[in-house]
């Protein structure tokens, strides 16, 4: 285990060495007390007299020791922790550098409760590893051995009996490891679940209450922390009677050697004063022993949760090349795209050719895979066969900082950080001046709901743009993309929250910004592409027709449905009584 986590821990390795060996000279001085004990106790059990300065300096070095013990073991804790922070810390580095290059579709299917708990409770368990679990744990069983060494030496019957506590201990131990490690997959993956299902409780707490769904979402909730609970309390169930065991019989290794010792002594085979040493020494074993097997009973988790930890920061990167975009045009082609998430196939073999300077849109019934191809165009994910290219240049090829030079991506699912919304525009082009920035935010049709805000643009947006509703939200991300000025444009139902108004001002606002691009556009509203110069109608997975409106029209059943439904859905109104 500990070597899974030695390459993070760097130049600090130094800082754990230097803390086992204070911490295992503190628990030197810790039984030296014991020792003194003796020396004071063994002349009173062959009836001799003691002066009070013989009293007197052991008493003065018991309490010498004790000091130097709390001295030298603090120091080891603050140097094991120098170590295990650092670690944490460049674990965490090197987990965002591996989530940075990770599809970001893996990232948003692994889910934001998973990624939290990774980030922050499964790397925290790494600090017990390196701050306790190694330091205090060599420090704990390498002393309780050299004192057990020291009991055979004195007495081997007596060193034999004081195995007994350690062995039953130690199976109780091994018995509550393997119940726990049989139980711990199930009870992570609720854990998962119910952080997964907390997060996206809160967040849809709005809608659940305008729709009056609270006792459906809650029950939800409800069943999964139960189900965490239930999870939990079996894995306890299971482990406490052995817990209880090994708590129990460890520290007690005077168990039998009181009664036996007692016996070989009446026996004549054994001296009082050899009794009364190894009793005093066995004291100085049993809290060792117990502390240092408590921590080999936080292994099987502590190993779980590494592994768990490497099989994310494991993942295939998405692919990316080195070059820069050298592409001849702005031109799209899709050729022969295949593309599933796991084991269900959405995409089977599109081929699309975006012309520069063209807009091109996709239509079809949800789940016809309008969106996931918009997605793989800007890499959101890997292709599984096929290819595409920008200017004859596999995006592929291409760096991901080349890449999104040339595409801007406005979907209808935005983010905004909560910072100003100055900051949140700014981030379509960090290098832009403020005149450009705030050009386009009137651009984006931003200047309405900006002039009611307290600090205009310098509003904070709030957690995910929690202070703006979704349109507002939009025209930000709007304001985002006529920032960056990329050459090529892909609008995932970009006005998807937009009342009528506000929608015919986006409207205006995204052709204005799109003279000139290559664009991919996807809309419900079919009425909103009809002028687009390609109209792509996808049907499970394939594009099943791309032509013009009117061709289509005509030629098209599929788009002519679609058509007549989008018809018939902007005409609607109330009957009047």
């Amino acid at each position: 285990m500990f070597k899974k986590v030695a390459p993070y821990i760097g130049e600090y390795k130094k800082y754990t060495y230097a803390a086992v060996i204070l911490m295992v000279l503190g628990i030197i001085f810790s039984v030296l007390p014991y020792y003194f004990l003796y020396q004071i106790l063994s002349p009173l059990t062959g009836g001799e007299s003691l002066d009070a300065n013989f009293i007197m300096v052991r008493v003065a070095a018991f309490l010498g020791c004790e000091v130097l013990y709390a001295f030298l073991y603090t120091q080891g804790l603050v140097f094991s922790h120098i170590s295990a922070y650092s670690t944490l810390k460049n674990l965490r580095v090197s987990l965002q550098n591996k989530l940075e290059k990770q599809p970001l579709g893996n990232i948003r299917e692994i889910g934001n409760g998973r990624i939290k708990k990774v980030f922050v409770d499964d790397i925290d368990t790494v600090e017990l590893l390196l701050a306790h679990a190694i330091p205090e744990g060599i420090a704990n069983i390498l002393i309780p051995v050299i004192i057990l060494v020291l009991m055979f030496v004195t007495d081997w019957r007596l060193g034999l009996l004081s195995l007994v506590p350690i062995v039953l201990g130690g199976a109780g131990m091994g018995i509550m490891g393997y119940l726990g490690m049989s139980k711990m997959e199930a009870y992570y993956s609720a854990a998962s679940t119910m952080n997964n299902t907390i997060i996206e409780y809160v967040n849809g707490m709005e809608v659940v209450k305008v729709f009056n769904k609270d006792g459906d979402s809650y029950r939800r909730f409800g069943e999964v922390v139960k189900n965490y609970r239930d999870f939990t309390l079996d894995w306890y169930k299971a482990c406490w009677p052995w817990m209880a065991v090994y708590s129990a019989v460890l520290p007690c290794l005077v168990l039998l050697i009181v009664p036996v010792g007692s016996n070989l002594i009446l026996g004549g085979s054994l001296t009082l004063d050899k009794l009364v040493l190894v009793c005093c020494m066995s004291f100085a074993v049993g809290p060792s022993v117990l502390k240092a097997l408590n921590f080999a009973g936080k292994f099987p988790e502590l190993n779980f949760k590494i592994t768990e930890l490497e099989k994310l920061m494991s993942h295939p990167p998405l692919k990316e090349g080195t070059s820069e975009f050298t592409g001849k045009d702005r031109s799209v082609s899709f050729r022969d795209v295949h593309f599933g998430y796991e084991d269900d196939e959405v995409l089977h073999g599109v081929s699309l050719d975006l012309k520069q300077g063209s807009t091109t849109a996709l239509v079809g019934e949800s789940g016809s895979g309008k969106s996931t191809l918009a997605k793989l165009l800007v890499h959101y994910y890997d292709i599984d066969q096929g290819s595409i290219s920008i200017g004859g240049q596999d995006i592929t090829d291409m760096t991901l900082e080349a890449l999104n030079d040339q595409v801007a991506y406005v979907s209808q699912e935005q983010f905004l950080f909560n910072t100003s919304l100055y900051e949140n525009i700014l981030i379509g082009n960090p290098s832009a001046t403020r005149e450009q920035v705030l050009d386009a935010a009137r651009r984006a049709q931003c200047d309405e709901f900006l002039a009611r805000l307290p600090e205009g643009i310098e509003t904070m947006a709030g957690d995910g743009g929690k202070q703006l509703s979704g349109g507002e939200r939009q025209r930000i991300s709007l304001a985002r993309a006529i920032l960056k000025d990329a050459p090529i444009i892909v609008l995932d139902e970009a006005t998807a929250f937009m009342d009528p108004e506000n929608e015919e001002k986006m409207n205006k606002a995204i052709d204005e910004i799109i003279k000139d691009k290559t664009v991919l556009v996807i809309a419900h509203r079919l009425s909103t592409i009809k002028n687009a110069d390609k109209i792509c109608v996808m049907k499970d997975g394939l594009c099943i027709a791309a032509d013009r409106h009117d061709a289509l029209l005509d030629s098209c059943a599929e788009y002519k449905k679609l058509w007549d439904a989008s018809v018939s859905a902007s005409t609607w109104k109330i009957k009047e009584a």
